[in-house]
């Protein structure tokens, strides 16, 4: 997943009607409606929007047909992989009627493309694993944990060997636990995530 890292905008005119795209970083439902609200156009024909924030997610037509423009606009939040993010698209109607489609293509076509134009990071999903390693493997272990760019932040010994904290990459965790397990021949024990 991406999260943009600052405020981004960009016109277009299509059909005489301009379309003001604004996407921006947001960690609640409360940052959505702030950004909005200090957003929107109110002298504008219209003022769409969508967020997700995780699995919260919301959108909204503004008066445009039902479908035509807050869905496909989370939509395109939705395709470029970005989460934490709030659009809004405010539109100038210029006299032509764009049609359904045509909306359509407006409001999540201007939204794709303004997301594609803007300064994002990627979220990365991290595991702590604790794990208790026998004496004669613990080397292996450090070994193990700098081939797949984790970190061990602590290493407990007790009488049997140590109890190690990793932390790593989530896409890694179940391929550093099948790789400990195959090296120990099953005498490393995974304790808690």
């Amino acid at each position: 997943m991406k999260q943009l890292t600052h405020i981004h905008s960009t016109v277009e005119v299509i059909k005489k009607s301009t379309f003001i795209a604004i996407v921006a970083p947001i960690l609640s439902v409360d940052d959505a409606k702030e950004f909005l609200l200090n957003h929107s156009d109110f002298s504008a024909t219209h003022n769409c929007w969508a967020y997700r924030i995780g699995q919260v997610y919301r959108f909204n037509d503004d008066g445009e047909p039902s479908g035509t423009a807050g869905k496909p606009m989370y939509n395109a939040i939705e395709g470029q992989e970005f989460d934490n993010t709030a659009v809004l698209v405010i539109r100038h109607y210029g006299g032509i009627k764009l049609g359904t489609g045509g909306l359509m293509r407006a409001y999540g076509g201007g939204v794709s493309r303004c997301l594609q134009t803007a300064e994002f990071e990627t979220i990365q999903d991290i595991d702590e694993l604790v794990i208790n390693v026998p004496f004669q493997y613990i080397q292996a272990m450090h070994n193990l944990a700098k081939l797949l760019n984790a970190t061990v932040i602590s290493e407990n010994f007790n009488e049997f060997g140590a109890l190690m904290t990793i932390r790593l990459l989530t896409k890694h965790s179940s391929n550093l636990i099948d790789k400990a397990t195959n090296i120990s021949k099953g005498t490393v024990k995974l304790l808690e995530t």
